[in-house]
This record gives structure tokens, sequence and C-alpha cells, in this order.
């Protein structure tokens, strides 16, 4: 067992008695490291008791039969933290699953850090927080069932909420000694399992809201129903560069079911918008507030916008131009540079280059993009699918002019995420509108309004280098990339470290289009073009694309070039090694191509092997082979699900899908031109393996989409004989017949 102090932080614990039946309740502060804080940050977690249950965000509240509630601070999108989070406390809380109700939490900042969804780092965040809180829990119900069995609490054993004194054969349940327990002193250090010892983390458990979902039962956003609630929807210009002048509203004001049309703007202000809003394209939204969405969308078709010019209007063909210009831009500084480049290309008995490139991606979440705000005179309460409730709060303040713990924000489940509901100008809107009607509103999209608002993943380019010696040994690597409103390189990634002479280079692009975070950003592109090249450069060599990966980790394991790599070389060498083998790599099956990819990133490691047949002249995916690294995997089954929908993700948009650009008008706007994958196109088997390596866990959400492009690419090379440097790859199939 690990032994953890908790005395730092005892004031981030709350103990209650509960009004009836003799419960218990500790409140305590989830995310909070079990390493030592400031007294500042010890305060900030201290959590004033409230007037009533719903209203504490970080606690587990027992009952008086045993039944156990915990609170998931995190919001749910679909990655199950929802019912990992929880079966982190209940395991260390000793507690029975079965009797173990999970509820999602509201913001609370005092009770909560990072309640964010996104770069796969709730889990790996709040890992120690988690089991200090069910440990903590634990360690005070022991010693209230010692005092009331006269026992000594090391002579006490605990197993699925029932505290047993083996000599004397006496036993309680949690919830007979809750109440004595309500009135302990926290400890100021208690003990951890052992994750040998583990009988909830991981066991295959099944998703805590799985029944309601397929039940109907209302728990995303679209079904958040209030009293009085109005509905409202946006109509924003048509293309980036554009404002609203007018529109025709006394017509609209005059159909049937309207109760308001009007200009509203959802920004906050110079200095108020903060990372969640600032790249908002359409601050300025032609409003219509209405009982139904029959009648509002009927409304939406009769809108005459006048619209007004007042920036660049991009067109892709233009755009392309300009990023291949930006990429040839001198550069005073690189990011990264080992050694001599310019000297060992020079003498290089072979150099290979290659340019690849991706476009615009849209999110594409498949619950539409909807929030709900009811403002009143001295508070608001905001409630729907958001990934940052924080930074949301924060700017919702600036924008209606409230104090920030004025402003209750609650989290349903989205049905998706991507990236896509970290930014909330969505919520700033329905804020804007309830504050204008002064009444409870929830704001729907149509798809259309999503697809063409913005927040889209960035265009890149980048163009590789490298160079053989005479032996074939990489002698070397020059990379440089560039993107809208941010370049795709990470400098001290691989093969950053197996090389003597390497060079990286980011650029970025400004452009008045809106982008954002895309899941697993960055690296959603870089690693698919990273891979197809070293697979190249193993071909040239004449190697094995496996075993010349392999000697490069092998190279930065033993003998690293710098000291700044941010990756386990002999980590990233093991999941490749464990595809190897699962995929019994090397073996040929009549009619199968194969191709292999490997990848770093948030804080995991991932190696996949992709088979490719050719069936009626088209490609079609028959199995992928995945091996990760993420530490301990909490629900193997959520994991599974995990890697799962990441490899179909980087598959589906890798193969098929762009956004393009006329006049800074999006030219796809709805699922008959924006191209998704289809149920026949995905994988026909997905195999997963895990590293047991008992690590604490890593990043999981992300990390399985990015070098499935790569591993893609190879296969497709393998099985046509042609390389594609263009996403989506259709295209350039139908290009090159």
């Amino acid at each position: 067992m690990t032994k953890i102090k908790t005395s730092f932080n005892r004031r981030s614990f709350l103990k209650v008695s509960a009004a009836a039946g003799g419960g218990m309740a500790i409140g305590f502060s989830w995310l909070v490291s079990c390493t030592p804080q400031s007294q500042e940050d010890v305060l900030a977690n201290t959590i004033t008791p409230p007037d009533e249950w719903f209203k504490i965000n970080g606690f587990l509240k027992i009952g008086d039969n045993g039944v156990t509630t915990i609170m998931s601070p995190n919001p749910e999108i679909g990655q199950n933290v929802k019912t990992a989070m929880p079966m982190i406390v209940a395991e260390e809380l000793d507690i029975d699953w079965a009797n173990v109700i999970v509820e999602q939490a509201p913001l609370n900042t005092q009770a909560f850090r990072r309640q964010i969804a996104g770069g796969s780092q709730s889990i790996r965040q709040s890992w120690e927080g988690l089991r200090m809180a069910g440990a903590t829990a634990k360690a005070m119900l022991v010693s209230a069932a010692a005092q009331q069995m006269e026992v000594p609490a090391e002579e006490l054993s605990v197993s699925k909420g029932k505290i047993t004194h083996e000599a004397s054969g006496k036993s309680l349940g949690y919830g007979e000694v809750a109440s004595l327990a309500a009135s302990m002193e926290v400890p100021e250090e208690v003990e951890l399992k052992n994750p040998k010892d583990f009988t909830i983390i991981g066991t295959p458990t099944k998703n805590v809201d799985g029944l309601d979902i397929v039940t109907g039962k209302p728990l995303f956003g679209l079904d958040v129903d209030r009293e009085g609630m109005l509905l409202a929807m946006i109509e924003h210009p048509p293309a980036f560069g554009m404002k609203a002048k007018s529109f025709n509203e006394a017509e609209i004001k005059a159909m049937p079911g309207v109760k308001d049309a009007f200009i509203v703007s959802s920004d906050p202000g110079e200095g108020n918008r903060g990372w969640t809003y600032a790249n908002n394209a359409f601050p300025q939204l032609v409003t219509i507030v209405g009982e139904t969405t029959w009648q509002l969308m009927k409304a939406k078709k009769a809108l005459k916008v006048e619209w007004e010019t007042f920036g660049t209007l991009e067109s892709t063909a233009d755009h392309e131009i300009s990023l291949e210009k930006t990429l040839g831009l001198p550069i005073e500084e690189p990011d990264r540079k080992d050694g001599d480049p310019n000297a060992a290309f020079a003498s290089a008995a072979q150099v290979i280059e290659r340019t690849y490139q991706a476009p615009f991606l849209a999110h594409n979440t498949m619950e539409p993009m909807n929030f709900f705000a009811h403002v009143m005179e001295d508070k608001a309460e905001l409630e729907g699918p958001i990934q940052t409730p924080e930074p949301l709060r924060e700017a919702a303040s600036k924008l209606l002019g409230l104090p920030a713990e004025n402003i209750h924000v609650m989290m349903t489940r989205m049905g998706g995420g991507f990236g896509r509901r970290l930014y909330g100008n969505f919520g700033m809107e329905a804020a804007a509108i309830s504050q204008r009607m002064k009444a409870p509103i929830k704001l729907i999209y149509t798809r259309e309004d999503d697809m063409t608002q913005g927040t889209y993943r960035p265009d890149y380019k980048v163009t590789y280098r490298a160079g053989l010696d005479e032996n074939n040994q990489l002698v070397a690597f020059e990379v440089k990339g560039v993107g809208t409103d941010g370049g795709p390189i990470f400098a001290d990634r691989f093969p950053a470290g197996a090389v003597d002479n390497y060079h990286a280079e980011n650029r970025t692009k400004e452009s008045s289009i809106s982008t954002g975070a895309w899941r697993a950003p960055r690296s959603n592109f870089i690693a698919g073009a990273e891979q197809a090249f070293l697979d190249e450069v193993a071909e040239a060599a004449g190697k094995d694309p496996i075993e010349f990966r392999l000697e490069l980790f092998d190279r930065a394991q033993n003998n690293p070039v710098g000291e700044d790599n941010d990756y386990d070389a002999a980590r990233y060498a093991g999941v490749l090694k464990l595809v190897k083998e699962k995929a019994n790599w090397g073996t040929e099956t009549p009619g199968i191509y194969r191709g292999v990819a490997a990848y770093y990133c948030h804080n995991s490691y991932v190696a996949q092997v992709v088979d490719v047949a050719i069936e009626n002249d088209v490609p079609k995916v028959k199995k992928v082979w995945c091996a990760v690294d993420c530490g301990i995997v909490v629900n193997p089954e959520g994991a599974i699900n995990q890697i799962e929908g990441g490899i179909i993700d980087g598959i589906g948009h890798a193969m098929y899908s762009g956004l393009t650009f006329n006049e800074g008008r999006p030219e796809q706007s709805n699922f008959d031109k924006y191209r998704l994958i289809r149920h026949t196109e995905a994988p026909e088997a997905i195999e997963a393996f895990f590293v047991d390596n008992g690590i604490n866990p890593t990043g999981l959400g992300e990390p399985s989409l990015p070098p499935v492009i790569g591993a893609l690419a190879n296969a497709l090379a393998n099985a046509t004989g042609k390389r594609y440097y263009k996403q989506p790859f259709v295209q350039e199939m139908e290009v090159l017949g």
C-alpha cells in the first residue's frame, strides 16, 4: 500500500450529517493532486456547507442503507468519465459498485479543479485526488466502526461496504456507521491500495447512463425543458468576412409562433473573451425567438438579410497558395536544430523529400449545438453540453454584467464534442438572447448553422526531408509545417532525439476563417504525414518499416540526441513490438495489404497495423490491430470503445472529409456534400491490446486517432502502388484513377 498525506488540504473535505436517516456526506476536491499545495491553494479548496444536497459539487453521500451517491465532476462527451471517475473513488472506498449511484455535478471551482473535457486529461489529472477521496472516506468509516465495536481500527477489514472484526465476528455496514463517521476527524494520512488488489478498476463496467440513453431518458442538452421556456434560432453571415446590416424584421415578427426577432451580439468585449470565445467569427447574429422549432425554421427560411463585407473573403485556391508561400518564408530561429542538417543533407547519398496536405474539417457532433439560459436581474442559470464550463461562466459574467458566483452552470451529457464544445459561443449566444428577452431560452442550431460557423480543424501543409548515407542510415531529418492559426509541428517529438542532424520549423497563417481544437489537435494531421513519410524513407533504405522505426527508437533510448525529447523511447518501441507480434507482421495473406504506424500524444503511446483489401476496385479496411500504452486502464469496456471510435474517426476523415471555400463561403453545409464515413466503410474488425505496466493512467480519448491515418496511408500505398499526399485520400484516388 501507498501512504498519502491529506493534512495539507484537509479543509477541502466537508463532513455533513444527513438530515434524515443518519447518513454521511463527504465533500472533497476531487481534482487536487496529492502533492503539497500552498496555503492559498488550500483555502481556495475550502467548501462552505450548502443549504441543499444538490448544491454540493464534490462529495460522496452514504445513506443508512449503505447506498452511496458519487458525484462525477467532469463533462461527459462520450468518453465515459462519468463511469470511470466514480469507479476510482469506489475502488478506494471499498464499496460494492452495485450500490453506487452516479450523478453529474455542476460547475464548482471551490470543490473541483479542471472541470474540463479536453486533452484526454480527465483521468490523468484527477487520478490521485479521486483515490484520496475514496480512501479518506473509508478511513473515517473504519474509525467510526472501531469506536462502535470497541476494537482497534487496525484489526478491522473492509470488503464491499462491510467492515468486519474477524476475532469477534462482529461486522457493520457503511450505512450503520455513516452518522458517527461524519463526526470523525479527517485523518492526516491514508493508505491507497496496491493496484494488484483492485477489484473495480480494471473490470469491464457498463456505462452508468447506458440504460437511460437507450430508453430515451432526458440526459442531453436538447432534452432541457423549463417552465416558460422559449426557443431561439440564429442566422449568421454566409461567409467569413461578412456581418449583418439589416433584415426584414417586421415580416418575421408577424409570422405564426414568433415572439421576437432582432440582431444581438454575444461578444463580451475586447479583453473579456478568453480562449474559448476569441475564435468566434460571428458574434453578431440575426435571432428569432418563438414557441416551436418548426415555426422558427419556417421563419428562418423567410429571412431576407442584407449582409455587408468588412474583411477578406478567402477562397480555397487562394488559401492554399498562401499556405505554400508561408511555408517557404525564411525563419530567424527554428523550433529545434540538432547538429548540422545542411551539411548532412549536402553529403547524403540519397535525399527523400515529400509534401503532405490536409483540409479544414468540421466537428459534426451527433447532437446539434444547443444551450439553455435563464438570465435574471441578479443571477443566471446556464445549462447545456459544454466541455469548458468555467471559461463559459467567466465570459458570460463579462457579457451579462453579473458576478461569476451568481452564474450557475450545469453540464448535460453531450452527444459528441471532439473539441467543438470547448468553445462556448453557443452558450454565450443563449445567454445574450435570454437577457434580451427577459425569459428562459433554449437556443438550437441547425446542422447548417454549425457546419458553416467555423471553429474548424485548421488546414495544414508540411514538407519533410530525409538524408540517407551510403549505408542507408538516416543521417539528416527536416520538417517544416504551416497551419491556419498555428502550425502542426511538435519539434521535440520523434524522430527528434533519434537523428544526429535534425531541423524543425513551425509557421502559422492568419485567416478570417475560424479554427479551433479538433480531436487530437495538430497530431490529427502530423502523425499521419510523419508516419507515411517514414515508410517511404524505410523503403528507400531497403528496410522493413517496423525494423526501421525500432532502430531509431533504440538510438533514442540508448544514445539520445538532445535533452528535450518529450517521449519515452522504450514505451514507444514497446507498443510497436506488441502490435508486430499480435498482427503477425511479416506473414503474407493473399489479397491483404498492410500498413503500420506508431505515435505518441496525450501522454500515451499507440501503434497500429491496418489491413486493406481491394474489393470491386475500391479499398476496404478489413482489420485494424492496435497496441496501446496508456498506463492503468480504469474501465476496459470504455477504453475499447474509445480506441475503436478514434480509429473509425481517423479513417473516415482522412479518406472522405474536407471543407472548401468560395469567397469566404463554406461550400459544404450538410452531409449531402460533406462526406463522412459510412457503416460499410468502417473496419470489419478492430482488435485492441493494452500494455499492463502499472503506470498511472494517461490519455485515451484521442491517441488512437492520429496514427491510424499514417497506417491507412501506408496500407493504401501497398494496395494501389501509389502514394497519397493530400487528404481526403478519396479525391486523389479519383484524380489518379
